[in-house]
């Protein structure tokens, strides 16, 4: 029998089927997906094991008991406040809780503690976009829906790619587009990526020139007559000031020519029905916030807010990242969208909780806080369910500062992370399938997780390991629940205690919910009152949540466009990892499309720098250091690279990419410059190159060893810079070797040296090493772990004349490769449709299908001239 649960990967919050058995399937009647999953959530059967666990407390390396545990972090939680005060200690949380493990991490903090330094990865990913709402709207509110992108007659992404990044919410629009052909997309992005495929017009902008394209924009409106004169009369503050600041701004300076300026604010001004769809690429900047305002300021001088169809819309890049934002998990907010710096607010909230002490002020941002911790002001860190040692910017100057706190507590699921193995205390928590709570996605919806698993070992869930601290430090009478439902009922009691400040976020509806109820809790978007029902979209009725009920439109500046020596980095994500692969490092069709860390480089850079067909660069900045992949492509413009943030130290010798990432915030949001970094980049020298496939997890180490899941075991790319002598000696250091049973051929034509170990009469490692990068058929070389080949069919490292070869992965969902895809184009397919009734490609999520599109035409072109 399934379950209906949710996602735990982006903000889209997709409803899932979910089975003991690892069945995933979409729910067809979550309003978020309409049973569509991704690739990600289609694989999520196979993250599930046990492999790699924290299953029992550990202190200093030793298993120990809850008691011990929950005993010493309160302990020493109690005494850095003691001795130091209530700011000497701080919490890191995660988008990846439950929204009652969120509201009690915030209750114990802010309530309890009397500190406000508690902050979350979500700082990395939406903080931006909070501080924008709430400049212009006087709160963090979302005002639409899923609908309005179906909805509308133009949707203009901005710094969005959707096809990877959201494939759901990307799929909903390219059916919509289908279904009305005269809907139109615009991609902004300096990057050409999946989601271009679907645009009709891609405006590959300057980094960080959005606020000049919308400044530009606001002034086209102005000047040809498009701005909403009785809305921004009725219902818009500083409407001159910013249209002001945008007529002496210069479009220009967003790297785009008067002709692609002059056809986007032509189509934006022309069309009233328009969606602004804006994530990472607007959020992680060092002016986030300003590109959000720009973005708002020209959806409020036309009054395209509220209405179906209109709007500025955030995607948010976590499960619960929205969840986070109603409890106060950021450390500049209160529970229920309440202000910190509001003694009123602050007032109510403490007496709801009947709480000792109350935060003051705003707490430690995320980057601030790591910062305090290298300064020793930090006694006592506790960090929940995510990963700053490899996600923080500056990544190795933030695992330093970690190990610089006397006492860190790390509450995971997993036993090895980066974080983790610099704590002195590690929790076991719940996953995904085996805890019960509820998250808020991107429209304000929220939704269950439940459990439909057995809890393993003795792991406990995050909202009772913290009650269980804040009971042990002395709190047991505000912290007694026995059930995520109790503290769902609290959330919605204050919500209805925070009424009469009018805020935007109000589930009073469901204070009197009950455990059935709860158990049963369909998907139901906020706010919930207590009486009647809430609007779907906010501000249609022109109302704000300032105390004038206006709301304010922003003077901007736009940066001048930097002009580096160097290469500008952008880092983000890829279709099939999430974050820093604790989940979906599991899965090997997840690892096989894209399996090592790589950096995408414009042909013309890649030549300057001397690389090869897939040669090896290393990245600088500030003295830290990052090897990539090289991968050459028309993708990313001269000067700039592309590079995904996934891969830690626990698959990769040469580190997180995040190393070389400088730390720069926004001055309002405090959000990292992720997309931002100025690095050099040289071509990495190496004398030779390797390929592994094991039945065993192969350790990382060494200048180059990218490890990856495979389907019979782990496989790992690896390389030098000095003259590898001794192949076998370091083969042993990446794998148990238990026998002799080994057969080593070297190959004096080539240069290649293979080595195969067999274990129990069973093929248990192979491995094959070059002075340039190795040409064996990968796929292949994992195929034969486990099986009796003979040792000469291992180290040749071909494929069999009777072996499928599917080549490289392409479509992960339906584990479709390059060979199939070649197959069927010989065989007639000439379409994506075509392509996906011949081989299955993209027709479950449907991320791949870009891909699909690019490749028709080359490989048919290729055929023709054979």
């Amino acid at each position: 029998m399934s379950t209906c649960t949710t996602c735990p990967y982006c903000g889209v919050g997709c409803g899932v089927l979910a089975s003991p058995d690892g069945t995933i399937k979409g729910d067809p009647n979550h309003p978020a997906n309409f049973g569509r999953l991704c690739s990600k959530g289609s694989a999520l059967g196979e993250t599930i094991d046990l492999e790699g666990r924290l299953l029992a407390p550990q202190i200093d390396g030793t298993q120990a008991d809850w008691d011990t545990a929950i005993n010493l972090v309160a302990s020493k939680f109690r005494d850095a406040i003691r001795d130091h005060g209530p700011d000497s200690v701080a919490f890191y949380v995660s988008g990846q809780l439950l929204t009652e493990d969120y509201y009690a991490a915030n209750k114990l903090m802010k309530g309890f503690i009397g500190s406000a330094n508690i902050d979350t990865n979500s700082r990395l990913c939406m903080a931006s976009s909070v501080a924008g709402h709430k400049r212009a709207f006087g709160s963090d509110t979302v005002p639409g829906t899923y609908e309005d992108l179906e909805q509308a007659d133009l949707i203009v992404l901005v710094g969005s790619n959707l096809a990877w990044c959201h494939p759901v919410l990307h799929q909903r629009i390219a059916e919509a587009k289908a279904a009305r052909p005269g809907m139109r997309v615009v991609n902004l992005d300096p990057r050409r990526t999946a989601t271009t495929q679907l645009a009709d017009i891609h405006l590959q902008i300057a980094p960080d020139g959005d606020i000049a394209l919308f400044n530009g924009l606001l002034a086209h409106l102005v000047a040809e007559g498009h701005v909403d004169a009785d809305y921004v009369e009725k219902h818009v503050n500083g409407f001159d000031a910013a249209t002001l600041a945008a007529q002496a701004a210069d479009p220009a300076e967003s790297g785009l020519d008067p002709d692609a300026l002059r056809q986007f604010y032509s189509l934006w001004a022309g069309t009233q029905k328009v969606v602004t769809v804006y994530s990472q690429g607007v959020n992680q900047s060092s002016c986030g916030s300003d590109k959000v305002n720009a973005i708002l300021n020209c959806h409020l001088a036309t009054g395209r807010i509220g209405r179906p169809g209109c709007g500025p819309f955030s995607v948010t890049g976590q499960p619960n990242a929205m969840g986070g934002r109603e409890v106060g998990g950021l450390a500049n907010m209160l529970a229920n969208h309440l202000d910190i710096e509001n003694a009123d607010h602050r007032t109510a909230v403490q007496n709801f909780w009947d709480s000792p002490t109350m935060c003051t002020a705003p707490g430690l941002k995320a980057v601030d806080l790591f910062k305090a911790c290298a300064d020793g002001k930090i006694k006592a860190l506790w960090v929940m369910s995510t990963n700053p040692a490899a996600s923080m910017p500056d990544a190795e100057t933030v695992a330093e500062a970690i190990a610089n706190v006397p006492f860190t507590v790390v509450s995971d699921i997993m036993a090895r992370t980066d974080t983790g193995d610099l704590a002195n205390v590690l929790l076991p928590a719940t996953g995904w399938g085996e805890k019960d709570g509820t998250v808020t996605n991107s429209e304000r919806r929220i939704s269950r997780q439940r459990a439909f698993l057995p809890v393993p070992g003795s792991a406990r869930p995050d909202w009772r390991i913290i009650c269980d601290v804040a009971c042990a430090m002395g709190f047991d009478a505000a912290f007694s629940y026995d059930s995520p439902a109790a503290i769902f009922r609290e959330y919605a009691a204050l919500s209805l205690a925070a009424k009469p400040f009018d805020r935007d976020f109000d589930i009073s509806g469901l204070v009197d919910i009950s455990d059935d109820a709860y158990a049963h809790f369909e998907p139901v978007q906020w706010p919930v009152p207590a009486k009647g029902s809430g609007p779907a979209r906010f501000f249609a009725d022109g109302q704000f949540f300032h105390a004038d009920g206006k709301a304010r439109m922003l003077p901007l500046t736009a940066p001048e466009r930097s002009v580096s020596a160097g290469f500008h980095l952008n880092t983000g994500r890829i279709r099939d990892q999430w974050h820093t692969m604790s989940r979906t490092g599991k899965s090997p069709r997840l690892g096989a499309h894209l399996a090592e860390p790589f950096v995408e480089i414009c042909p013309e850079d890649a030549r300057d720098l001397g690389l090869d067909v897939a040669e090896l660069v290393e990245l600088e900045s500030g003295g830290r250091t990052s090897v990539l992949r090289a991968l050459p492509t028309d993708r990313v413009a001269q000067g700039q690279l592309f590079a995904p943030m996934h891969w830690t130290r626990q698959r990769n010798a040469a580190g997180p990419v995040n190393s070389v990432v400088r730390t720069r915030t926004d001055p309002v949001s405090g959000q990292p410059a992720l997309k931002a970094g100025q690095v050099s980049a040289r071509r990495f020298e190496a004398k030779w190159y390797g390929f592994i496939a094991s039945a065993e997890l192969i350790k990382p180490q060494g200048e180059y060893c990218a490890v990856a899941r495979s389907a019979t075991g782990w496989q790992a790319e690896m390389a030098g810079s000095t003259v590898l002598d001794d192949p076998q000696r370091l083969l042993a250091d990446l794998v148990t070797l238990s026998g002799d049973d080994i057969s080593q051929l070297h190959d004096p034509a080539t240069g290649m040296t293979r080595i195969a170990y067999r274990a129990d009469g069973a093929l248990h490692t192979v491995m094959y090493c070059a002075a340039s990068p190795v040409a064996v058929s990968r796929g292949h070389a994992v195929s034969l772990i486990g099986t009796q080949v003979p040792m000469l069919d291992a180290l040749s490292g071909r494929n069999r004349a009777n072996a499928k070869d599917p080549g490289a992965t392409v479509c992960a969902c339906m584990g479709v490769g390059m060979n199939d895809l070649r197959q069927a184009i010989s065989a007639g397919a000439a379409s994506v449709d075509a392509l996906g009734a011949a081989t299955g490609a993209g027709t479950n999520c449907g991320a791949c299908r870009p891909e699909l599109a690019a490749l028709l035409p080359t490989q048919i072109k290729a055929m023709a001239a054979e």
